[in-house]
């Protein structure tokens, strides 16, 4: 899910998963429930394969804690150098992210209104919306439990346009990376020296605190917690060691930075925001003392945002429905006859709860509105005519509404094709987006026309770009002179990857007319970043939904729509489409990895290993993506790794930023820094960022391989990887194969049951509540 640094610790975001109880509805369970969790840290985990780890290890790496304890949540921004460089890909989508924020943020200041509901509030939450409608009007809060929280979501406005987010542009000339001053780095250095936590933090923990990180750490030691892969009990090491007596678990600092870091991990996890029980629930486990006072003081200093969310009649238990808050968080609010409403509390970090507010606006915009009128009627009914089976309902839908999903497996791409053919022959400015380089080719190919970075000169290039590329401006149609899109039809392949910041800069880009499709397989991992976006859709059932009749062909095609229904049943493959081979232990396993992408499938299959892909369910244990790519380099590319570990013609995947993956080959280095060939061009990642941002890539997870489809994969599981299995992340590997598929197996019966048993586990996120008010449901 991004990607993403090395995840958060496994018990870290077992306290905050929301168990398998519908999101909104769970019940406040022991932090730490049983259960696969979706984002947890392979190497924290212990000699385990922990599950879903690639969802967050996929973010790109952050600075490491200790050299076996990867961090969790970081980014580029930590490196010290103030070297001037050409201003990057990367940097240029952050900057359109801050700016886009910085819009929502106006918009959210000019539009605060106080929330309607909640007369018949009782206990913490009535305390708690009370304090959140007395920042609302300026007044201190009479209740003691909640001092001055930020203010709550206003009502859903009607959806009128909003003001276009203006377009990032580049610097003109080379720019230094936005890196703290080295005097800042090493004042911080000595901070940290001082506590006994590693000085190779000090970068970036001085980007992330400015100018006088070393006099804020000093005076809130707890501050540590924002740098990625920090957890809590080393925060209070590095708290003890400089205050002495004056650190107690009862510090409010460490409860407000352990709320914080909380939330943090709830959104590696995927969710949005928390439900209040189960916020303060894991807080007391993490031992803070008064987590009620925590929360209190976290909305108070600004750090979250509090939010009541009524609930449906059918999402409340029985005997929950007149219960009050306990346990739950579903308590009572006034309903039209003044019946108690059951209604949900929840605590979320500011830049989820405004990309989420954001997004329901502009969808709701876009299927409240009427399309441009770009061709007739008759015009979209031929060219619908020309189309076959469920292509046809597509062009159908997309010509009379704004907001259009469409789901279906690979075969389905086809659809998606045909729809932007159709848009251009009727003269429709129609693009195509994918959340990565891999799914961009993809579809480029099935289009018939080169990758976007790969036209040559005078030839038009493709309608297809990656999502970053189009909101930055490096690749599509650019922005018009209100700074929103320059086209008219946008269809984003691959959408269960969208996270809800994604969306929200992709929703309120389109211009007004704009048509928008969502196409992807509802049956795959979700979002590396927090949000669901497309199931939250699906469900929530707002525009029209055309589901693709074409079928996946052959023996893959078969089992995969086998797994989709949660069945693994027994596949012919007459031409070794499928091959099952059985392990003992994590040893064998990798001998047998080896052997099959170098000799094995080249010589049975044709497909050599170049094209051969390796997925497993995490980056740490003995048969994760580190050892399968070090004795798959020993044998397919051996060397001194002279330049940080690698070596030119090394096949490696490079994060450039939290979420994006890039799959490429090393070529060469130099005093510049490690050279690569990433998806058609050349990348040059500085010395100091090789080692937090570039990794082997014969062997990926999951999430890593999302959007790309290759020759041959060797999907392998070892018996450590059990937790880490369940339906979406099997469909997810084994789909990637389009000619052959071998599974190294080595779980048993564990390999059908999470098949059977174990689906997508539940996210908290509010996008369903927030779209009800303002769009009707359809039918």
């Amino acid at each position: 899910m991004s990607t993403e640094p090395e995840p958060a610790s496994k018990d870290a975001t077992d306290a905050v998963d929301t168990g398998p109880e519908t999101p909104g509805t769970a019940e406040a369970s022991a932090p730490g429930a049983a259960g696969p969790a979706e984002v947890s840290a392979p190497d924290a985990a212990g000699p385990e394969t922990a599950a879903e780890p690639d969802a967050a290890a996929d973010a790109g790496a952050a600075s490491e804690v200790r050299p076996d304890e990867p961090a969790g949540q970081g980014s580029d921004a930590g490196d010290g150098d103030g070297a001037a460089a050409q201003v990057s890909e990367a940097e240029a989508e952050l900057a359109a992210q801050r700016a886009e924020r910085e819009r929502i943020e106006r918009r959210k200041a000019e539009k605060q209104g106080p929330i309607d509901a909640g007369g018949k509030l009782s206990g913490t939450a009535a305390d708690l919306l009370a304090a959140v409608r007395a920042v609302e009007s300026g007044e201190k809060p009479a209740a003691p439990v909640f001092g001055a929280p930020e203010p709550a979501r206003r009502p859903a406005p009607e959806p009128v346009r909003r003001a276009r987010p203006e377009a990032a542009a580049p610097p003109a000339g080379p720019v230094g990376p936005a890196g703290p001053a080295p005097e800042t780095v090493q004042s911080v250095r000595r901070v940290l020296a001082e506590g006994g936590a590693p000085e190779a933090l000090a970068p970036q923990t001085a980007a992330l605190l400015g100018e006088g990180a070393a006099d804020v750490l000093r005076a809130d030691p707890w501050q540590l917690l924002r740098v990625g892969g920090v957890r809590p009990e080393q925060a209070d090491g590095f708290a003890r060691a400089l205050l002495g007596a004056e650190c107690g678990p009862d510090d409010e600092r460490r409860g407000r930075a352990v709320t914080v870091w909380l939330l943090e991990q709830a959104a590696l996890a995927g969710h949005t925001a928390l439900e209040l029980p189960r916020l303060t629930a894991t807080l007391a486990q993490r031992g803070v003392p008064d987590p009620d006072a925590a929360v209190q003081s976290t909305l108070a200093e600004g750090e979250a945002l509090a939010f009541q969310d009524a609930l449906e009649e059918s999402d409340t238990r029985p005997e929950r429905a007149a219960g009050g808050a306990e346990g739950t968080g579903a308590v009572g609010g006034e309903g039209e006859e003044g019946e108690e409403r059951p209604v949900r509390v929840l605590i979320g970090l500011e830049r989820y709860a405004l990309a989420e507010e954001s997004l329901a606006d502009g969808l709701a915009r876009l299927v409240n509105s009427a399309p441009k009128q770009d061709g007739s009627a008759a015009d979209w009914e031929q060219a619908a005519a020309s189309a076959p089976g469920s292509a046809a309902d597509l062009i159908l839908a997309v010509a009379g509404h704004g907001l259009v999903l469409h789901t279906g497996g690979e075969a389905s791409l086809a659809e998606p094709a045909a729809l932007l053919r159709a848009a251009h022959a009727l003269g429709l400015r129609a693009w195509a987006a994918a959340p990565g380089p891999l799914g961009r080719d993809r579809f480029a190919a099935l289009l018939g026309a080169p990758p976007a970075d790969s036209a040559s000169p005078g030839q038009a290039a493709p309608a297809v770009v990656t999502v970053t590329g189009l909101l930055t401006g490096a690749e599509g149609p650019g922005r018009d002179a209100d700074g929103a899109l320059d086209l008219d039809l946008l269809v984003v392949l691959d959408a269960p990857q969208l996270d809800v910041e994604a969306g929200a800069l992709l929703a309120e880009s389109l211009p007004d007319g704009a048509r928008l499709v969502l196409a992807g397989d509802p049956a795959v991992l979700w979002s590396v970043g927090p949000g669901r976006v497309f199931a939250d859709l699906l469900a929530a059932r707002v525009c029209p939904q055309v589901a693709s009749r074409l079928p996946d062909p052959g023996p893959l095609g078969e089992l995969v729509s086998g797994i989709g229904i949660g069945e693994l049943g027994q596949v012919e493959a007459p031409g070794k489409e499928i091959v099952i081979v059985p392990v003992r232990d994590a040893g064998e396993a990798v001998h047998r990895t080896v052997q099959l992408v170098a000799d094995s499938v080249p010589r049975a299959i044709g497909v050599p290993a170049e094209e051969t892909q390796v997925i497993t369910p995490g980056h740490g244990g003995a048969a994760g993506t580190r050892a399968l790519n070090a004795a798959l380099k020993e044998r397919l590319n051996p060397g001194p790794g002279r330049f940080g570990g690698f070596d030119p013609g090394d096949r490696v995947v490079h994060s450039p930023a939290p979420g994006r993956v890039l799959p490429g080959r090393v070529v060469t280095a130099d005093a510049d820094g490690l050279h690569l060939s990433c998806a058609g061009g050349t990348v040059v990642v500085p010395k100091d960022r090789v080692e937090g941002s570039v990794r082997h890539g014969w062997a990926l997870t999951a999430h890593q391989a999302l959007g790309g489809r290759w020759p041959a994969v060797v999907v392998v599981l070892p018996g450590d990887a059990v937790q880490a299995l369940s339906r979406p992340w099997i469909y997810t590997a084994f789909g990637r194969a389009a000619r052959h598929l071998s599974v190294v197996h080595g779980v048993e019966q564990a390999l059908p049951r999470a098949v059977a048993e174990v689906p997508a586990k539940p996210r908290t996120t509010r996008l369903p509540v927030l779209l009800t008010p303002q769009v009707p449901v359809t039918d």
